[in-house]
């Protein structure tokens, strides 16, 4: 395994902190700051946190290619959270904490993805090398 430089091994730790504390506080703000007055709040808060568990184990071991694709479950949050910033001004700070958070997680999750994917040589190909290699493969000659 390639060693991990400072600057990405940083960046790693600002993701791992920025995920855990969104974790943390959805799970807060559901079962105990503002609890659902009909349903069980424990439950209602598990169903809130048990989607950002998915990516975890990945996220804790440092894959950048899971920390790539767990922003895809951080767009539920951010959404939630400008949702109740429009909707509902009794939690709009709470929308607010909610936002800060998955805002940093998503950018540390790129970032960290990013410099830790060039450290390990890990590359996409860009989109005209993919169509190009789709022509040959099935013979089209456009």
């Amino acid at each position: 395994m390639t060693a991990m430089s400072k600057s990405t091994q940083n960046l790693r730790y600002s993701a791992l902190i920025a995920n855990l504390s969104l974790i943390l506080w959805v799970g807060v703000w559901q079962s105990t700051l503002s609890p659902h007055p009909h349903l069980n709040s424990f439950v209602l808060a598990g169903m809130w946190v048990l989607p950002m568990l998915f990516p975890l184990k990945g996220i804790l071991e440092g894959r950048p290619y899971t920390h790539a694709w767990a922003n895809f479950i951080l767009m539920l949050y951010f959404l939630h959270a400008l949702t109740i910033l429009w909707i509902d001004g009794g939690e709009r700070l709470l929308a607010l904490v909610e936002l800060g958070i998955t805002s940093w997680a998503f950018v540390s999750n790129i970032l960290f993805a990013r410099h830790r994917g060039r450290e390990l040589g890990i590359k996409l190909k860009k989109l005209s090398q993919v169509e190009k290699e789709e022509r040959e493969n099935h013979g089209d000659k456009k």
